[in-house]
C-alpha cells in the first residue's frame, strides 16, 4: 500500500477547504418580483468593490423596497462600464442599456449577456467570471427557449424567462498579463484556496505517488 495521493485528500477538507474570511458575500442577481415580472426597477450602484479571490469586481446596488419603507442592498457582479451614481434598471419592460437585467427572450439575437440565469430565478449562474459573457443566438417564441452561446463556445437552449445583465464581467484581460515570478503565484492562490505550489507525481518517491520513482 503507498500513500494517500494529494487529489485523495483533497476530499477530507481540512487545509483544502476554500479561503472565505474577507470574502464579500454571494453576487447575485436580485430575487424575482412581481415589479421584475410585469415592468421593472431602478437601482443605483452605491460603490465597486474588490473581492478577494475573485477578478472580477463586485458591485453594490441599492434598491427600493416595493412592499415596505426600506432600501433592499443587492451584490451583483460589476459588468463593464458600470460607475458609482449609475442607474440600473431590472425587469422585464426595462430598456437595452449596460448593466441592465433583463429577460433574455425579449433582448435581441447577437446581444452581449453576463450572469445569465441557468433555471429560472436562480439568480444567475452563467458567464461570471472576469471578462466573461454570453451570446444570445436565437430565439424560439413557440417553445418560449433562447439559444444562448455560453463563454466555453457550447451552445445552450434556456427558457426565454430567465434573465441576464446586458454586458461583459468587468476586469477582463487578467490572464493576459503573465505572472513571472512564484510570489505573484502565492498571494493569487493564498486568498483562494490551498492549491499551490503543485509537486508534480513523478518528482516524489515510488511510496508517494503511481508516477513516483525511476
Amino acid at each position: 500500500m503507498g500513500r494517500v495521493i494529494r487529489a485523495q485528500r483533497k476530499g477530507r477538507g481540512s487545509v483544502f477547504r476554500a479561503h472565505t474570511k474577507h470574502r464579500k458575500g454571494k453576487p447575485a442577481l436580485r430575487a424575482i418580483d412581481y415589479s421584475e415580472r410585469h415592468g421593472y426597477i431602478r437601482g443605483v450602484v452605491k460603490e465597486i468593490i474588490h473581492d478577494p479571490g475573485r477578478g472580477a469586481p463586485l458591485a453594490v446596488v441599492h434598491f427600493r423596497d416595493p412592499y415596505r419603507y426600506k432600501k433592499k442592498k443587492e451584490l451583483v457582479i460589476a459588468c463593464e462600464g458600470m460607475y458609482t451614481g449609475q442607474f440600473i434598471y431590472c425587469g422585464k419592460k426595462a430598456q437595452l442599456d449596460i448593466g441592465n437585467v433583463v429577460p433574455i427572450g425579449s433582448l435581441p439575437e447577437g446581444t452581449i449577456v453576463c450572469s445569465l440565469e441557468e433555471k429560472t430565478g436562480d439568480r444567475g449562474r452563467l458567464a461570471r467570471g472576469s471578462g466573461n459573457f454570453a451570446q444570445i443566438v436565437a430565439h424560439n417564441p413557440e417553445t418560449k427557449k433562447t439559444r444562448v452561446k455560453l463563454p466555453s463556445g457550447a451552445k445552450k437552449v434556456l427558457p426565454a424567462n430567465n434573465r441576464a445583465m446586458i454586458g461583459i464581467v468587468a476586469g477582463g484581460g487578467r490572464i493576459d498579463k503573465p505572472i513571472l515570478k512564484a510570489g505573484r503565484a502565492y498571494h493569487k492562490y493564498r486568498v483562494k484556496r490551498n492549491c499551490w505550489p503543485k509537486v508534480r507525481g513523478v518528482a516524489m518517491n515510488p511510496v508517494e505517488h503511481p508516477h513516483g520513482g525511476g
